[in-house]
């Protein structure tokens, strides 16, 4: 099994009453990229303007080349709070994932994600989401 070319993670939250510095200040971080309900965003190639249909407050990891999904997620978390009840109120009033972009050069590349990273998801309650893209259109 070979390597993944390379990976994208960002944490995610989701909520129709999200207020972006709320979020922030019970986490200990800054978004990189968030937004409240009803707020305008103007399409980057398009130029059209859309209205936000519920709030969202992003954290995006750098970038690996090759892949290292268990770095960036421990890039995430490691700036964010361990205090258990703040994720488990974050859990009960949004949607909260992992969203993991995971890009393939070959036809058969794979990755690995160690015990302390999936415990340290699933200790906050953070849905996994993994979106996985071929090297080849063949």
């Amino acid at each position: 099994m070979g390597v993944l070319e390379h990976s994208q993670a960002t944490l995610r939250i989701f909520g129709d009453d999200l207020i972006p510095e709320d979020v922030s200040n019970l986490l200990g971080a800054k978004a990189t990229k968030s937004k409240k309900k009803g707020d305008e965003e103007v399409g980057k190639s398009s130029g059209k303007v859309h209205i936000a249909k519920t709030g969202s407050w992003h954290l995006h990891a750098g970038k690996r080349v090759p892949e290292d999904l268990n770095a960036q997620i421990e890039e995430i978390l490691s700036q964010l709070t361990s205090d258990l009840a703040i994720w488990e109120k974050l859990h009960q009033n949004y949607e909260v994932d992992m969203f993991c972009g995971l890009f393939m050069g070959n036809w058969n590349d794979g990755l690995s994600l160690s015990p302390e990273i999936m415990l340290a998801l699933g200790k906050r309650k953070i849905v996994l989401n993994l979106d996985i893209y071929s090297g080849s259109d063949e």
